[in-house]
């Protein structure tokens, strides 16, 4: 391709964007809809599952530790073979015909970025809990009360936790082309239809559905640096 067809489809990329394209808006709103709810049920089994893990101590806690670290680094496609195979037709959940639908990709990324989140919020915590640790147990603050005091004493840079879930979630694309499909108008996202688009050489729609992917990228890093600024400020306040 010259120049010419390269300068082309910026051109016409940019024209979908401005006239808010339905195709476009379509494999947007369901690329937010799958990642936020991922994220979300993430969050909510995670954060007091990675507060647990920081401050109580319990048997097989290093253990549990090892394997959340080691599954940060799972690669995406084979946990989504390993999705299919639960959801698939001879698979233990295929009774439930979830395979190929939105539910099966939430269900995949929310497994991608619940080890991150886990893990990271916890590193977070037990270094807070450093500095906590004489205060809640003058206050006498245990169980799931002193949980719920940390996730929200950390509540800001357990938010640069969650935003970093969502930039993984947001550009996965492996796991969620095997559960997905890729099938129009029902399980395409911008991560496959940028692939898909490419290799037919319909670069307009790639390009386009790149540029609100990049856009995403930046926003959830402007995010992430003011949070952690923030959060830097506010412990130094308290310090």
């Amino acid at each position: 391709m010259n120049g010419n067809g390269i300068a082309q489809s910026f051109s016409d990329a940019l024209l979908l964007l401005a006239r808010l394209d339905a195709d476009v808006l379509e494999i947007v709103l369901l690329s937010l809809k799958v990642s936020l709810t991922s994220v979300g049920i993430a969050a909510i089994i995670g954060l007091p599952a990675a507060a647990a893990l920081a401050l109580w101590h319990f048997r097989g806690r290093t253990v549990m530790l090892v394997v959340i670290s080691a599954l940060m680094g799972l690669p995406p496609v084979l946990l989504g073979l390993v999705v299919y195979l639960l959801l698939s037709r001879s698979g233990p959940l295929g009774v439930l015909g979830l395979l190929y639908t939105p539910t099966a990709m939430i269900i995949a990324q929310t497994l991608l970025v619940l080890p991150i989140i886990i893990a990271l919020a916890q590193r977070i915590i037990a270094s807070m809990w450093e500095e906590y640790a004489e205060l809640m147990r003058s206050l006498q603050v245990r169980g799931w009360q002193l949980v719920g005091t940390m996730l929200f004493e950390a509540r800001f840079a357990l938010m640069t936790v969650i935003l970093a879930a969502f930039g993984r979630a947001i550009a996965e694309v492996g796991a969620v082309m095997i559960v997905g499909g890729n099938i129009n108008h029902a399980t395409r996202v911008m991560t496959t239809a940028i692939a898909l688009e490419t290799s037919r050489g319909n670069l307009a729609l790639a390009v386009a559905l790149g540029c609100v992917l990049l856009m995403l990228a930046l926003a959830v890093n402007a995010a992430v640096f003011l949070l952690g600024r923030l959060s830097g400020e506010r412990q130094g306040a308290v310090a």
